[in-house]
């Protein structure tokens, strides 16, 4: 796929990169791709998550799963409150069995 069959806003970003991230709050389990810097600055998901000027973050390409059981909801967009995380981890990090 040459770079003109993608559509703006799927074009690859020098500037950033995105990484899947599982989120839990008190009634979800979220997971979804959250856009960082490449480098430096807001690079790590820790340097997102401590930002105290950001309430919210957001995440693309989201599955969203009730603790209790139930339906799994897909999402193109979401857009969570940071004070309702409960805890955050790298979706790739599956432990050691």
């Amino acid at each position: 796929m040459s770079g003109q069959d993608l559509r703006k806003d799927e074009q690859p970003s020098m500037d950033h990169r995105r990484e899947r991230i599982r989120v839990e709050t008190e009634r979800h389990r979220i997971e979804g791709f959250l856009t960082l810097a490449r480098d430096g600055y807001r690079s790590r998901v820790s340097d997102v998550l401590n930002a105290s000027e950001r309430d919210f973050i957001t995440l693309t390409d989201v599955t969203v799963a009730p603790l209790e059981g139930g339906p799994v909801e897909l999402h193109q967009y979401l857009t969570l409150a940071r004070r309702h995380i409960v805890f955050a981890v790298s979706a790739s990090d599956e432990p050691a069995g």
